[in-house]
């Protein structure tokens, strides 16, 4: 089986309506390019803007938080079932009062079969006002050769290992990264390693120059014995606006991972309590961090 991801590195427009227009353009090019999953960038529905960056000011912003339901939410539901492909999309969801960085997984059939709320929010910066997620689930995913486990991380979570740990004892196979950041060498190995560790695919996608600097990749989660040149990457974009497709290979991956020494194989859970522990100790404590 395998599995073909469009990371679609591309700049938003200015408002919800703009950006729709924009993902079915590149729906309809992945559709061509017999595409399984479009993967946009992270708040993909207003572009990664603040409330106080939006073009028509805060009051706005709010408003143009989606629940799922909403006329906003259900057009890209229709735009995976035209398009016959999923759509990993990035929203700004809205809980009551609540305002979430949020990400559903929507079916080639259109249903919307995996919602994940940002764990990790950035609270230093305006990522403040986000209700944080506290969960990492994983969902099967009908493709047209069979089924693939999905999770997701969202920007900053790529930071914490523990995210992709708990995403690969949940079962995913595959991990898919909407992002809106600087990418430097740092983070393509910390993904890279994300992947070698939990023996999983990692696919994330980031915004073109001169909104950030593209650089959207992914990596096979496989070495190759006796080939210390052996290159997992199967995507890495530059700068420029793109669509970049990466076809991981599922069969090869579940044989991989059934023989190998990395994920769950051989971890000692009894030795790690301190990692749940919640004690900061200095220099790490943070007076505005959520914990």
């Amino acid at each position: 089986m395998n599995l073909k991801v469009a990371l679609t590195q591309i700049l938003p427009g200015k408002i919800p309506e703009e950006n729709f227009e924009i993902a079915k353009t590149c729906a309809r090019e992945a559709a061509q390019r017999n595409t399984d999953i479009l993967l946009l960038p992270e708040l993909w529905t207003v572009g990664y803007t603040s409330p106080d960056e939006y073009p028509s000011g805060r009051e706005m912003w709010e408003k143009v938080a989606l629940t799922q339901g909403d006329t906003g939410f259900v057009r890209y539901q229709e735009l995976a079932r035209e398009s016959d492909i999923a759509i990993m999309l990035p929203y700004l969801e809205r809980d009551g009062e609540n305002f979430m960085d949020s990400a559903a997984l929507i079916d080639r059939q259109g249903n919307a079969v995996l919602n994940y709320r940002k764990v990790h929010t950035v609270d230093k910066s305006w990522e403040i006002i986000f209700r944080a997620g506290e969960a990492f689930p994983v969902v099967e995913l009908a493709t047209k050769e069979g089924t693939v486990k999905v999770g997701c991380m969202i920007c900053y979570d790529r930071e914490f290992p523990e995210a992709a740990r708990i995403l690969m004892l949940n079962g995913a196979e595959i991990i898919l990264i909407p992002n809106a950041c600087g990418i430097d060498r740092n983070r393509l190995y910390q993904l890279q390693a994300r992947g070698f560790e939990n023996m999983l695919g990692v696919a994330m996608t980031n915004y073109p120059e001169p909104k950030n600097n593209g650089r959207s990749v992914a990596y096979n989660g496989m070495r190759e014995k006796g080939n210390n040149d052996y290159d997992p990457t199967l995507a890495l974009a530059g700068d420029e606006e793109g669509i970049f497709c990466a076809d991981f290979d599922i069969d090869a991956l579940r044989a991989y991972r059934a023989i190998e020494i990395w994920g769950d194989a051989y971890r000692k859970p009894r030795l790690y309590g301190k990692l749940i522990e919640d004690a900061p100790q200095e220099p790490f404590k943070r007076s505005n961090a959520r914990r």
